[in-house]
This record gives C-alpha cells, sequence and structure tokens, in this order.
C-alpha cells in the first residue's frame, strides 16, 4: 500500500486540527506552523468579508521574520470598507495570484498595513482566495522577502488549503459566536440577580459593574440621567473606576477644572453644567469612539479634552438606556485603551439596556415610596386595626415585597406541572406556600399528600412514599398504599427532602423521571401523575458537593426554584402575622383577645427572629397565655428562655431599633431590668427549656424535636454546638 504523499499528510494534519481545535490561537497557530513546511513565508494574514463583500476585517495576522511586527491600527478588528484597499484589486481577480507590493505601493500609499509590511522589508504577497460552499468569504496572505517560486502542484495545493481555513474560519467564527452569546446569557441572568437583591442605589449599579466587567473590559462605568424639570445636563447616577489609586477617572466630569489657568480647558470646565451641556447631544444617541475618533472628540469637546490629557482615556462607549418625556439616562464606559470596545462588546451593552432600564425605574419607584414612607409611619399603627383577621386565600400574610415576588412565583409555576423545590430557613413557611401552589393550580380539586422526610426513620420512608405488599417486612400485616399512589392526579409535597437517604434518593429520581414506582415487596410497576412539591432548608448545592445529596435528583427537584426569604428580610411583614395570629390563636386556646402596645410592635419588627414566623407564633401564643390585663403582655418570659426580650431588642441586620423613648414609656411593666442576651444564648434558652419539658427527650412523639418542630440530628447538632448535654437537662 503506498503511503500518502507530503501534500496528502499536510491536508490530513489540517483537516484533523480544524475538527477537533475549538481555540483560534491554538488552530491557527498549528496552520500555519504546517504551512510552513511547504510555502516559506514571513508573514501570513487572513482578510474575511462580509456577506456583500464590501467590508472587511483582519481575522488573523502572524509574523515569521526578523524583527518585530509594528501592532496594526487600532481598527484592525473591526470591519472596514473595501473600497480605497488594495483589497479591491484582489477582489476584483478573485483567483490564486502573485503581486509585486510595489504595484500596491504605488496605487495605496496611505494604506497602513502594507506600509508596515514595506518597512519589514516584505516584498511579495501570494493571494490564496477562501471560498464556502462555492462563496468568497475572504484572503489568505503569505507576504515574504523573496518571491516563492509555485508549480501548477503547489498552487493546487494551496487551492486546497484555501478551502480548508476557509471551513476553519467559519467555524471558529460561529464557535466564538456561541460563546459570546452564552456570556451574553450569563451576564444577563447574573444582573437580573442583582435586581432581585439590592435596592440601593451605589450597592446595585456596583453590582451591574462588577458583572459587566467580566464580559467587557472597561476602566470607568458611568451612569447619568437627566430629568425633566430638573437640571438640563446629564447628572451622574452611579460612577465607578477601576483606578483605586486615582478615583477620579471620569470620562465626562472631572471633579474640578484644571489647576493651570492657562490651560485651555480651564475655561470651559470653570462651568459644569455649561460644560456638561456641550455634549448632551454626543450622549443622545449610541455611539463607539476608538483611537482617532476619540482624540477628535477631544479636540471638540473641552470636557474629554481634559480627560484625554490628564487621565489618559483613549476610548469611550455611549449607550443611551432610555429617551422619554420625563428624561433621559445613559450608560458610558471609557478606558485608556485606544483599541478598546469591539462591535461585538458594544452589541453586548446595548442587550444589557432593558435591564438597566427596569432598575432605574425601580430605583426610582424604591426612592419616591422612601420619601412617602416617613408620611404614613404614624398612622401605621392605628391602620393595624383594620388589618383583616382572617388568613388571605394564598395563607400568605403580609405585603412586603420579597412576599410580592414569592406570590409571583407562585403565579407563575402554579398552573404547569413543574417541579418546584422550595427553599428556606425552618419556619419561613414552605409547607404553607405549598398549599398556596397547589390550590393554584388545575390539580386544586385533588389531594395535597405531605409526608416530611425527616419525621421517619430510614426504614420506614420507603413505604410511606411507595407503599408495601403484605408481609413486605416484619409487621406488614397488610397491604398499604403510598403517598404517590394517593396523590395520583393530584400533588405530593417533601418536606425535608434533604433528609432522604441516599438509597431512597435514587428510587426518587426515577420517579420524577419515569413517573412509575413499585411497592415495597412488590414486583408490579405502578404509575403515577402526582405534581412533586419540595422543601428544604439545607442548601441542596452544598450537600451534593459533600456526596450526601445526588446531583441528578437535586437538578430533576430544582427545575423551578422558589426560595423563601427570613423574616429579618421582611420586617414590614410582622404588624400583618402579629395581628393574624394574635386573632387565630387567641380564639384557638380561648382567651380574649387583647391589643398589643406600638412598642411592643417596634420591638417585635426589630428582633431578627431565627426561627422566623414559627418563633413568633410561639411567642405569640405563650403572651396569650400569661397575660391578664388589658394589654397582651410579654414579661411572663421578657428574659426567659424563649422569645425575644420585648423592650431590650437588639435590631438584626438592616434594620433600625425601636425609638428609645417610646420603649421607655410603653414598657415599664413589661421591660425588667434584664441584661440583654445574644442570639446565640436565646437559642440555648430556648432549647433547654424544651428539653426540660420533655424530660431530656430529644426525639420521638414526646420528644423536644417535636415541641421545637425541627429535625432531631438538627436539634442534635445544635446542642452540641452550644454544649448542651441531655444528661444534664434530665438530671
Amino acid at each position: 500500500m503506498t503511503s500518502p504523499n507530503p501534500d496528502e499528510n499536510l491536508l490530513l494534519h489540517l483537516n484533523a486540527a480544524i475538527a477537533t481545535i475549538r481555540d483560534r490561537d491554538t488552530l491557527f497557530n498549528v496552520i500555519t506552523t504546517k504551512l510552513r513546511l511547504i510555502f516559506p513565508f514571513d508573514l501570513i494574514g487572513i482578510n474575511i468579508f462580509d456577506n456583500a463583500l464590501l467590508n472587511k476585517r483582519l481575522f488573523l495576522k502572524s509574523y515569521h521574520g526578523p524583527g518585530q511586527m509594528p501592532e496594526p491600527p487600532a481598527d484592525a478588528a473591526h470591519f472596514n470598507p473595501v473600497a480605497g484597499s488594495p483589497i479591491e484589486l484582489l477582489l476584483a481577480d478573485p483567483r490564486l495570484q502573485q503581486v509585486e507590493l510595489d504595484n500596491f505601493f504605488k496605487q495605496y500609499p496611505d494604506f497602513e498595513p502594507f506600509a508596515y509590511m514595506r518597512r519589514l522589508g516584505l516584498a511579495h504577497l501570494t493571494a490564496v482566495p477562501l471560498r464556502l460552499a462555492g462563496q468568497l468569504t475572504g484572503f489568505l496572505l503569505l507576504a515574504a522577502v523573496r518571491r516563492p517560486t509555485l508549480t501548477p502542484a503547489d498552487e493546487a495545493l494551496l487551492a486546497n488549503i484555501g478551502s480548508l481555513v476557509a471551513v476553519a474560519v467559519a467555524n471558529t467564527l460561529a464557535y466564538e459566536d456561541l460563546a459570546r452569546r452564552e456570556r451574553e446569557r450569563t451576564l444577563q441572568l447574573n444582573v437580573n440577580n442583582a435586581l432581585l437583591h439590592h435596592k440601593a442605589r451605589e450597592p446595585l449599579f456596583r453590582a451591574v459593574a462588577e458583572e459587566l466587567l467580566r464580559v467587557v473590559p472597561f476602566e470607568y462605568f458611568g451612569l447619568r440621567v437627566q430629568r425633566t424639570g430638573q437640571r438640563s445636563d446629564f447628572q451622574p447616577l452611579a460612577e465607578f473606576s477601576r483606578d483605586r489609586a486615582n478615583p477620579a477617572l471620569l470620562a465626562l466630569a472631572p471633579d474640578r477644572a484644571p489647576d493651570d489657568p492657562r490651560d485651555p480647558a480651564a475655561a470651559a470646565l470653570a462651568d459644569p453644567a455649561a460644560a456638561s451641556r456641550q455634549i448632551q447631544a454626543l450622549l443622545q444617541a449610541p455611539g463607539r469612539y476608538a483611537g482617532d475618533d476619540f482624540r477628535a472628540l477631544a479636540t471638540r469637546y473641552p470636557r474629554l479634552r481634559y480627560v484625554y490629557e490628564h487621565h489618559h482615556t483613549r476610548a469611550l462607549l455611549v449607550v443611551p438606556v432610555w429617551q422619554r418625556p420625563e428624561g433621559a439616562a445613559v450608560l458610558a464606559l471609557a478606558h485608556s485603551d485606544p483599541a478598546a470596545f469591539t462591535p461585538d462588546e458594544q452589541a453586548t451593552v446595548q442587550a444589557l439596556v432593558p435591564q438597566i432600564a427596569l432598575a432605574l425605574e425601580n430605583l426610582f419607584a424604591f426612592e419616591q415610596i422612601e420619601e412617602l414612607k416617613a408620611q404614613v409611619e404614624q398612622e401605621r399603627t392605628y391602620l393595624l386595626e383594620e388589618i383583616s383577621q382572617e388568613q388571605p386565600a394564598d395563607g400568605l400574610v403580609g405585603g412586603s415585597a420579597a412576599l410580592q415576588l414569592v406570590r409571583q412565583r407562585i403565579r407563575q409555576v402554579a398552573g404547569t406541572a413543574a417541579t418546584v423545590l422550595i427553599t428556606g430557613e425552618t419556619g419561613t413557611g414552605k409547607e404553607v406556600v405549598a398549599r398556596a401552589l397547589h390550590q393554584a393550580s388545575p390539580r386544586a380539586g385533588r389531594a395535597l399528600v405531605k409526608l416530611n422526610c425527616a419525621a421517619l426513620p430510614a426504614q420506614l420512608i420507603e413505604s410511606e412514599l411507595f407503599g408495601h405488599e403484605k408481609g413486605a417486612y416484619t409487621g406488614a400485616v397488610e397491604r398499604r398504599i403510598g403517598k404517590f399512589e394517593l396523590a395520583d392526579g393530584g400533588t405530593i409535597f417533601l418536606d425535608e427532602v434533604g433528609e432522604l437517604p441516599l438509597d431512597l434518593q435514587a428510587k426518587l429520581l426515577r420517579v420524577l423521571q419515569e413517573r412509575e414506582f413499585e411497592r415495597l415487596g412488590g414486583n408490579r410497576v405502578l404509575r403515577t401523575d402526582a405534581r412533586v412539591l419540595a422543601a428544604t432548608n439545607r442548601v441542596l448545592e452544598t450537600e451534593v458537593r459533600a456526596g450526601r445529596f445526588r446531583a441528578d435528583l437535586y437538578y430533576r427537584l430544582n427545575v423551578f426554584p422558589l426560595p423563601l426569604p427570613p423574616l429579618r428580610e421582611r420586617p414590614e411583614d410582622v404588624p400583618a402575622l402579629v395581628q393574624h395570629y394574635l386573632a387565630t390563636l387567641s380564639k384557638r386556646l380561648g382567651r380574649p383577645a387583647r391589643p398589643i402596645r406600638p412598642a411592643d410592635l417596634a420591638a417585635l419588627q426589630a428582633y431578627a427572629w431565627p426561627g422566623n414566623i414559627r418563633e413568633l407564633e410561639h411567642v405569640l401564643a405563650q403572651a396569650i397565655i400569661v397575660s391578664q390585663g388589658a394589654w397582651l403582655e410579654f414579661g411572663g418570659f421578657a428574659s426567659g428562655a424563649v422569645g425575644p426580650p420585648i423592650g431590650l431588642v437588639a435590631a438584626g441586620p438592616g434594620l433600625a431599633a425601636a425609638p428609645a423613648e417610646i420603649v421607655a414609656a410603653e414598657t415599664v411593666t413589661t421591660a425588667v431590668a434584664a441584661p440583654l442576651k445574644t442570639l446565640r444564648e436565646q437559642e440555648r434558652d430556648h432549647i433547654l427549656t424544651a428539653l426540660h419539658r420533655t424530660g431530656g427527650r430529644v426525639s420521638g412523639a414526646q420528644g423536644a424535636a417535636v415541641l421545637l418542630d425541627i429535625n432531631p440530628k438538627t436539634l442534635e447538632a445544635r446542642m452540641k454546638k452550644l454544649g448542651i448535654r441531655r444528661t444534664v437537662v434530665a438530671g
């Protein structure tokens, strides 16, 4: 068998590289290295065209000769017109051809890339057309000091290589476009996350700037707004600089005018408002200004001249956010690199405009609400008496923004059959949300079947989930229908799903994937149409990394995540929750409904509530039980083992404590001069009280875990952390 000749070997190597290598630099390093083994050249370049063959851009250049290849102009990586460049001569006769560069120099003396080549002593150019499916897409250009001699076989080989390079370029562009789109999607998701988590101006837009910086390099981020009826120029709303040593690196607004009065920019910048109005038209249209373009702007606008000379700014990207009757907003990015901000990067920033506009709307609305908040604060206590005593239809009490977001998520997913993973700390109301999801779904007429995965021993959970046949194990005296079977056509709620043993996780995964299961001890495959809702107070991502929870099950459960905020993050809901529980608990406990003092209510709002809504309910229940006078009394446990010390409550993170004068006036009878306890001490006392009531028993029907409504393993872990021993408690 005849071995392939060198030309065939080269084509095979290039074809294999194109099929397996996705990184542009690695791929074309292989191509140029293999190519130089057969064709001597000092510089290789690839120019590609747009579909209409009217514009070109440099896709690749690589210099292999002596000395250093000068950098191409700043816009070499961008599309530029073919007209007026030597490339139009190649387009006029798009075939493999060898040309003397002197002919190009004479006709196009101002064409800088060829001027660079001439200074390097390059005199000859071999142009190989790149065609894809018969369509001309560019040229492979091989430049050399000495003219190469090409045989007909060499020309045929170069034509084949041109076809392979055209495929390589197309594949690389497609891959880079896909990667860019993926980066943009990730950026948009991260920015959405920032919008959900930040309300204040500075942290919100700093988070947006940091996420944008992952995709688009810049040294300055500026968001400016102009509001109708106020100043006519654009005012800074948020500005950040990457240069911490020089925070005055502002592309549009230096902190002060130049110190030197002889500086021509000094007079123009003496009136900041006038200087800002000069560039107002510039800020109202999208634009990308770099290199010579930015230098021209610096000549025209004194403010840009200042940053050009004093802060070495060389590129500016302007993206209007909105133009409305109520005003305008613009995002500006700046960089000291004259080659900054490619068209793709401009498109990436432009794609963020709707989210940034939404962020501005939310910010302005929130700030307006904050201004009005002070006016209604004094009326709030009186309006609390008018709050409905009945639980809302969805079971969620309160009107905070955080709770409204939960309601919105419920509305979005309730009508679907998607699996929902409800996450949140203990006591945040995961079961209430599961009930709301079921009631709002088309399955509301069928059963909502609930199972607490942490309440049963591991050996019984499988039977509870899937049922068992008679004789399946010792004590199985009759057939039992499992929860999935009961929930067919309805909804099954798996609470504390993170507590499932690993072997059961695999069986649950099968139900989620195949919608089928078998009873314990049985061999008949059963099918179920149960919609699955799961809840956990664990961080399942951490459990997956630790090997305690299956990754595939986590992804099956996490189809639609629904995180619940802790009570400390929605203190504005505390008054409504207090009124709701006072009404329901007073009726349930057979005690008269007593009003709560404003100072006590303020203290309840300021408390951090480590046990969330469940802890609030317990505190109110005990207050109802011990109260004897006209007002609800918290003195019975103000410094005891349960609940917050009213009158001495420490504010949670980001919350203001109750005004001292109100506390002093209203809690004389309720707040004894007791020392302020830490949250750790409060938790320890709370657990000790429960253990004393149960004689030191932790688990079981009469154990402290049931009383505290937490998992026994979790309780034991907290006891160990707090230094509580059962023997001491029981004794």
